[in-house]
């Protein structure tokens, strides 16, 4: 799982572009949101995790136990995007949010966010996902919601369009 998270970081840092049609949760947007933003709204993290990703300075912010929004065991907020050219390490890259069960169910979910472009699988586990931004991975139930991750809009799949007639 690490591994995908290291990739999938790799892989937003060379987006060029954001978009403000992105996902969101809790009034943070990846693309958009700020370090200030997120503070105004949630305070000081829990703790401050700091790591280099391909040669930038990235930061996650971890919301724990009583820090962490009602129902979420744990929120993640990880900063630093490379915006045309620019690195912006204020700015929100993604959002991971690790709620507690029976907070986001597979209704929770689709009431929220429509019903997904996408359905995979891991191992056992279902995966909604979003063109918008957002990877649901639920529980070995089926029903509810274990991990939720909202980042910048994912490009279209060019198999997937239609010629323009």
């Amino acid at each position: 799982m690490r591994h995908r998270l290291v990739l999938f970081v790799g892989l937003l840092l060379a987006a060029m572009t954001v978009s403000v049609d992105a996902a969101e949760w809790g009034l943070i947007r990846p693309g958009v949101s700020t370090t200030a933003t997120v503070r105004a709204k949630y305070g000081a993290p829990t703790r401050v995790d700091r790591q280099k990703v391909d040669n930038y300075d990235t930061e996650n912010w971890v919301y724990e136990e009583a820090q962490a929004p009602v129902g979420v065991q744990r929120m993640t907020v990880e900063y630093g995007l490379l915006h045309e050219g620019k690195y912006r390490p204020e700015v929100v890259r993604a959002l991971r949010l690790e709620p507690k069960p029976g907070t986001f169910n597979r209704g929770v979910v689709t009431n929220g966010w429509g019903f997904p472009d996408r359905l995979g699988r891991e191992h056992e586990n279902d995966i909604f996902l979003y063109r918008e931004g957002l990877v649901v991975y639920f529980d070995a139930s089926g029903w509810n919601a274990q991990l939720m991750v909202f980042t910048l809009p994912q490009p279209r799949d060019p198999t997937e369009e239609r010629p323009s007639r």
